[in-house]
């Protein structure tokens, strides 16, 4: 069932849509933590370094496909990534878990 996005993340996917490194790390905790592609980045300072490091390297485009709360405060967002990374093509699930009004918690799995 496909769920409405909160605010934050919904931002989330603008912002990374304009490659906005600043306006994506104000969207976390300071205390947040991210998992892509196996590797975790802990706290603002390591997020930002996701950011402008493995995110950076490659030119994307998101479309969101599904959106699933399941309870908690976490939401389940599946996407299709396109772009010139390896593969070309790549369908995503983000698991965001929020804290109020911002993320605490983003894990990407494929």
């Amino acid at each position: 069932m496909r769920a409405t996005l909160p605010e934050v993340v919904t931002r989330y996917f603008e912002l990374d849509a304009r490659r906005d490194v600043d306006a994506v790390t104000a969207l976390f905790t300071e205390d947040a933590r991210v998992i892509d592609d196996g590797q975790a980045y802990e706290g603002v300072a390591a997020i930002r370094s996701w950011r402008t490091g493995p995110v950076a390297k490659y030119t994307y485009t998101t479309a969101i496909l599904d959106a699933e709360a399941v309870g908690g405060g976490k939401i389940v967002v599946t996407v299709r990534l396109t772009g010139n990374f390896p593969g070309g093509a790549v369908l995503l699930q983000q698991h965001f878990t929020l804290a109020g009004d911002r993320i605490c918690g983003l894990v990407i799995t494929p």
